[in-house]
This record gives C-alpha cells, structure tokens and sequence, in this order.
C-alpha cells in the first residue's frame, strides 16, 4: 500500500459526512475504496485502467463515480464546505496559472471556449485562477479559457470570498476599477503599479513579499499529474480534478 494513496481516519473522518446521502437503489460501495482510487489516479495521472483493482477496485466504478459526481458537482461542493472552515482571513492572495492542454482533451460537445479551451503563444490551454491564504490554502478555483486576462475575471473571482483586509496581487491586476471596487467593499489593495502608469501607486512592500505563497500553491497544485496537464474533455470533470487536488492537499 506504500504507493498508492489511502485516505487516513483523521482525513476520512472530515470527508465522510459531506458525502451525497440520497442514493437510491442499491447501496454504494465502499466509499473510502473508490474515493482514495480516484485520487489515487488523478495525482498519478495513469489511465483509470491502471488502478489495482485489487486495492481500489474496478475501474468502471471509479471512473463513473467521478464523473457522476463531477456532473452533480459534488467534488466542488465539498472543496467549498471545507474551504469556508475557517472564516475569512486578513489577507487573500490572486493570481493565475496556465495548464497545458493534452490532444486528448479536444472535442468536447459546445466547442473549445465552452470548455475553458483558449489559444495563447503557447498553444492551447487552460487557465486556473486562485484566490488563497497565507497558508496558501486555496478558497476560490476559477476555470477559463487560457487567453482570458487575469485582471476580466478578477472580481469574479474575489467576488466569491467575504471582503478581507487586504488583496494581494501582482501588476497584472493593476486597474482602476478593480481598486476602486476593492476600496469600496473595505480592502486594501496591495498591488505594484504598471511601469506605464503615469502617477505610481504607491502599496504595502512588506505584505507584497508574501505574494509568493500563490506562486508556491500553483506549484504544489502541479503535482497533480491530471491537473499539470489537462486530459478532460468536459470543463466540469476538469473542475472536479481541480476542486480534489485542492480538499486533499490542503484541507484535509
């Protein structure tokens, strides 16, 4: 068992009771099998097929419970109880990354923007922006396109959190609207001004050199192997890879 992911009791205890209770019909399998058998080939980024069954079971059980739930929006659900714990803390950080696309994610019904497929200098991909704390527990997970700007879905994206006492973010969210809007719902921005600004802003240096705690989380988020490289089709089920990479690295 050494090198396959198993939920520990303390981290079971916390997830179990935010697990769907109106199943009908015949009764689920063992729960903590099939879920610790999702993460299991989500960090690996194997095939479904590549999972033991002797360990996690059949594949057909995981790869459908994770995609009937990823339509449901369960794995979003539990990221957000679990997320929202702790309350609101002093300083929120944003910022973005993109995510390489693999050949095998294309086609999807609805079209590539439908799926958050955009194309950039680097070809196509996705974009995952983030709002996380100084811990660098993420606590909003956004999806677009990848040639979707950062500071466009900013308020979107801070809209989803309680004010904090400040936002930190790098010159890429440099705008006059999203400081104003900041302001007005009570936080400070902490945000280094374009070199082409013609009157500089001036921001707290000190809370900035804590900007790197994003950066720090998108690299933890990377190794994810399905979360490094985008292998989904469907935004949805991508957005549940998502939401389980974050609950299990940082919240449970």
């Amino acid at each position: 068992m050494a090198d396959f992911f198993w939920f520990s009791d303390e981290q079971w205890a916390r997830i179990e009771p935010l697990l769907p209770q109106d199943t009908r019909g015949m009764p689920r399998v063992d729960d903590r099998r099939v879920l610790s058998g999702i993460v299991h080939a989500l960090k690996s980024g194997g095939r479904w097929g590549d999972c033991p069954e002797h360990v996690y079971g059949p594949k057909k059980t995981l790869y459908n419970r994770f995609r009937r739930w990823a339509e449901r929006g369960v794995w979003e659900r539990i990221f957000a109880q679990l997320a929202g714990v702790d309350g609101v803390p002093e300083r929120l950080f944003i910022d973005s990354s993109c995510i390489k696309f693999h050949r095998t994610a294309g086609g999807a019904k609805g079209g590539p923007l439908a799926h958050g497929i955009g194309i950039t200098k680097g070809g196509r991909n996705t974009k995952l922006h983030a709002v996380c704390d100084e811990k660098g527990r993420p606590h909003v997970l956004l999806l677009t396109p990848g040639n979707t700007h950062d500071a466009k879905v900013a308020i979107q994206t801070i809209n989803a959190v309680p004010p904090s006492d400040y936002l930190v973010a790098d010159k890429g969210y440099d705008s006059n609207a999203l400081r104003s809007w900041l302001i007005e719902r009570g936080t400070t921005p902490v945000i280094p001004s374009k070199s082409n600004r013609k009157v500089q802003i001036e921001h707290d240096r000190q809370i900035y050199r804590q900007r790197n705690v994003v950066e720090r989380m998108f690299c933890r988020f990377k190794d994810w192997r399905r979360v490094a490289t985008r292998f989904d089709r469907n935004i949805k089920t991508f957005m549940a890879t998502i939401a389980i990479a974050a609950f299990v690295t940082w919240w449970l």
